[in-house]
């Protein structure tokens, strides 16, 4: 049985807007139970992807650990973030404020691999473990709209139960 995009996908998907801004996502991905967020325009076309290494990246210097607060003062959230820095940088504090406020599209990534609801298991395996670039979730895109996403782990799935023989994916 080969299996598609449509067959493995999730439809519920969590996306954020090109204008959100860094610490409202920041936020949303401590409290997520995945590592990225496609971002959607207002007609639902895939503009971008945003990782969680996209955003701790923004914040990464060189010597110590810090661990970044979700919002502006007073702040009442952390992050279980752990990146180096630098404690003779002064401009950290400036620096994460003008951080926090950038829209997410000044962040994302642009080139984004998507996949279409008819593309075939192997297309799928092909490009979630690609040499190329490390990707975990592969956006399903129709008539040039967002209707679901693939991750890494529903392939596993999949492929664990088409294994045990019950060929039963879980559509969501």
């Amino acid at each position: 049985m080969d299996l598609s995009a449509r067959e493995l996908m999730t439809t519920d998907v969590k996306t954020v807007a090109p204008d959100d801004d860094v610490s409202n996502v920041l936020g949303r991905l401590a409290r997520a139970d995945f590592n990225g967020f496609p971002v959607v325009d207002e007609d639902g076309a895939v503009v971008g992807i945003v990782t969680q290494h996209d955003l701790v990246e923004l914040f990464q210097t060189k010597e110590r650990t810090l661990w970044i607060p979700v919002g502006l003062p007073p702040f009442t959230e952390t992050l279980t973030y752990a990146v180096d820095v630098s404690w003779d940088d002064l401009d950290l504090g400036v620096d994460l404020a003008k951080n926090a406020d950038r829209p997410i599209s000044e962040v994302m990534t642009t080139d984004v691999v998507t996949v279409g609801p008819d593309a075939d298991l192997d297309t799928v395996l092909d490009l979630l473990s690609g040499d190329d670039r490390d990707i975990n979730r592969l956006p399903v895109v129709e008539d040039g709209r967002l209707v679901g996403i693939v991750a890494r782990q529903d392939v596993v799935r999949a492929m664990r139960d088409l294994r045990r023989g019950t060929g039963e994916t879980a559509r969501r």
